[in-house]
């Protein structure tokens, strides 16, 4: 399949590229960090600004739930006015809205900056992919310069508690905020000169009807799924999750039936393209699901502060830092599948150690069991190789989108799924004295006569999670080895 480049497409490498990579790659780094680091300041924040419980659930769910719900229609639109123009003005939004904070005192206006921040994060996640493809127009390199972008989400993804731990230590709860701002205005500055603009040929069109049925549909399945897993199924658990599915296959349907239509629904088609989907969404769960169930076992079973709780999760990092960049060299070595396949099983091989292990659970096996699923986080690199590269130039902003629904989805699934299967097993391990408030929450128990008890139920639900998530991985892993040709060349991925 040939499509003709948009001429505001370098047709060549730019020059400047791996410059303009590392600007890329230090905002998605302070975007993904934005997704985990306020779960350490939330007990100061509350305390400082009286936000019930109900405020602080909003506080957590809001970034991720606009930047779900708006990842279609912005792209869409910066396929229409500009990635880089897109990107900059999510760069000034998110460094406005954190610098914002030092004006707030109330629980209401933090949801705001958190809503506002999430449709900076909308412009700046999927504008930075699309980017990559616009700078690396040799398949080579690109899928180089993919890894190096994974590398900068696991590692976001596992440093956010580390700041957020430390900063908490030096200042209040507002620098968790704060930290954005140097980033953010760093690249604004440097990414007007670096980066080049960027638009597709044949943009999509803006259809109103269309955004109301994506955004209804992302937020309303994305709460539903949140919901499900803190409180398990109810009524308007079971409505929100029916709800957002359909409206987002009345989107669907209505994208199949437009010739210009706001998302590439049309790339589905692409056995490679849904090969790297599921790479993309499945490493997402499975790392994710470590990083949340792992956090909370340091802490409340270890007895770790949030700093040390943080640094112990650094293997993962450490694992993805070396992988990511390496696996596109590997691919070629070994041939593309095999090497995502390989990853994908060591992102298994790492929750199904921790199942395999003696109880009680000891950080000698999960430190190691970090390491394992952070080098294959190598897997996230060449499902964005895949996913990017299988798309045509025109169409590479809902590539991007799409990619960046399997990160955003698949990290609230593991959280809301995995941990609800945390809370129920955690619960069935409790003797039969135990209090309402101690079933509740671990945290609720470490005062309790059934301190040790539950602390030893929660290890051992983290070990039963470590097999879910490894059976997960194993599955898909069977399923992309099935999509994807066993002659596949990441360099042969050029349209």
């Amino acid at each position: 399949m040939t499509t003709s480049p948009s001429p505001t497409t370098p047709a060549v490498d730019h020059p400047r590229r791996w410059a303009g990579l590392a600007v890329l790659a230090a905002s998605l780094l302070v975007v993904v960090m934005d997704m985990t680091i306020l779960n350490v300041a939330l007990p100061d924040l509350a305390a400082e600004t009286g936000a019930s419980a109900l405020q602080q659930l909003w506080i957590v769910d809001a970034y991720a739930l606009v930047l779900a719900g708006l990842l279609v229609p912005v792209t869409a639109l910066a396929d229409r006015v500009g990635r880089k123009r897109m990107l900059l003005t999510g760069f000034t939004i998110f460094a406005v809205a954190s610098t914002a904070v030092l004006w707030v005192d109330d629980a209401s206006a933090v949801i705001a900056l958190r809503v506002a921040l999430g449709l900076g994060g909308a412009m700046i996640m999927p504008s930075t992919l699309s980017l990559i493809r616009t700078l690396f127009t040799d398949p080579r390199e690109r899928a180089y310069a993919l890894g190096i972008w994974a590398a900068m989400a696991s590692l976001g993804a596992a440093v956010g508690p580390v700041v957020g731990g430390a900063l908490l230590q030096a200042w209040s709860w507002h620098a968790a905020f704060l930290v954005n701002v140097p980033v953010m205005v760093l690249g604004v500055a440097f990414g007007v000169w670096l980066l080049p603009e960027s638009r597709s040929a044949r943009p999509g069109r803006i259809d109103p009807f269309g955004v109301v049925l994506t955004v209804a549909g992302m937020v309303t399945m994305v709460y539903g799924v949140k919901e499900l897993g803190k409180d398990g199924f109810s009524g308007v658990t079971l409505v929100c999750v029916v709800a957002g599915m359909t409206m987002l296959a009345l989107f669907v349907r209505r994208s199949l039936r437009q010739d210009a239509p706001m998302l590439a629904v049309s790339l589905f088609r692409s056995r490679i393209f849904r090969g790297g989907v599921v790479a993309a969404l499945a490493s997402s769960i499975a790392m994710m699901a470590l990083l949340f169930v792992g956090s909370q076992w340091l802490q409340l079973v270890e007895g770790h502060g949030p700093l040390l709780a943080g640094v112990a999760l650094l293997p993962l990092a450490v694992g993805g830092l070396v992988a990511s960049p390496l696996a596109p060299r590997i691919a070629a070595r070994i041939g593309a599948r095999r090497a995502v396949v390989l990853g994908m099983v060591l992102l298994g091989a790492g929750p199904l150690l921790i199942f395999a292990a003696p109880q009680p659970l000891s950080y000698v096996v999960v430190g190691p069991a970090l390491l394992v699923v952070g080098v294959g986080t190598g897997a996230l690199a060449l499902a964005s190789a895949l996913i990017i590269g299988s798309a045509p130039r025109d169409q590479v902003g809902s590539a991007s989108a799409v990619e960046e629904i399997c990160y955003e989805f698949g990290a609230v699934i593991s959280i809301s799924v995995l941990g609800g299967l945390v809370a129920a097993l955690y619960r069935s391990g409790l003797p039969g004295d135990a209090t309402d408030a101690t079933r509740e929450s671990l945290a609720l128990a470490l005062d309790t006569p059934v301190a040790a008890a539950a602390q030893a139920s929660y290890a051992e639900a983290f070990g039963w999670v470590g097999l879910a998530a490894g059976l997960v991985m194993l599955a898909a892993a069977w399923l992309v080895h099935r999509l994807l040709p066993a002659d596949l060349d990441l360099d042969a991925l050029e349209h």
